[in-house]
């Protein structure tokens, strides 16, 4: 066998063995461990929003049971209730609240 066949036949076997303790090493235990590790940051992140959500509520619970009961009675004026009823209503009712609806529109072009 010629020199330069032997030196080309000594690397194809070199790099198949190479590359097989590679992918053997990366099958076996590199993707296992990032399966693991990807779990458990899933799992983390599910339990994340419902504790921010408790924690919200509960929050937002204690704050107006620390409100005193006449709060806002003093403090709330005529117009702020109008205003705040204004914009209750554009908030459920869209723009049309404030504008008129369509048939509002066509009653009042000439």
């Amino acid at each position: 066998m010629p020199v330069w066949a032997m030196l080309v036949a000594q690397f194809a076997v070199t790099a198949a063995a190479v590359l097989s303790v590679l992918l053997g090493f990366w099958l076996l235990v590199i993707r296992p461990y990032l399966d693991r590790k990807v779990a458990e940051i899933v799992a983390m992140t599910d339990e994340i929003e419902p504790r921010v959500a408790q924690g919200v509520k509960v929050g937002v619970a204690e704050t107006l049971r620390e409100l005193p009961e006449n709060a806002w009675d003093g403090t709330v004026k005529e117009s702020t209730r109008q205003f705040l009823k204004f914009g209750s209503g554009i908030f459920e009712n869209g723009l049309s609240s404030l504008l008129g609806s369509a048939a509002d529109l066509e009653r009042r072009k000439p």
